[in-house]
């Protein structure tokens, strides 16, 4: 079975890093963290009782986001793709390095981008 989802960020790529980081502190008044592991920097803050957001500097898949990412809490991100596959869910991204972790992204049955994410702290797989 797939564990229920218990976090959630929703993730833009842009064209700017610090452009964007102007308009979200200067504009909206958005608290962002500047974070290491992808060049150049990326961005997080936390809306008040709201999902994170997070934001990377990425050319050529603007377009393609926001998209909603699930935190896997207690590690497993193999085995979840591997029952999402088994119940015939569009893997578009296979697991993959991502800054201080692992992800990965499949579709919803409309075409909807998702993603996982789990900390490279956790297990990639659970079973023994």
């Amino acid at each position: 079975m797939i564990p229920k989802p218990h976090h959630a960020s929703i993730v833009f790529y842009v064209a700017d890093i610090a452009r964007t980081e102007a308009f979200y502190t200067d504009v909206l008044g958005i608290e962002l963290t500047r974070m290491e592991g992808a060049e150049p920097f990326w961005l997080t803050g936390t809306l008040d009782q709201g999902p994170d957001l997070v934001f990377f500097q990425m050319e050529g898949v603007r377009g393609n986001t926001p998209a909603l990412v699930f935190d896997i809490k207690e590690g497993g991100i193999d085995d979840i793709v591997a029952a999402l596959v088994a119940k015939g869910v569009t893997i578009v991204t296979p697991v993959s390095e991502a800054p201080g972790g692992w992800s990965a992204d499949f579709l919803d049955p409309d075409g909807f981008g998702l993603g996982l994410y789990q900390s490279g702290e956790k297990p990639r797989s659970l079973k023994a």
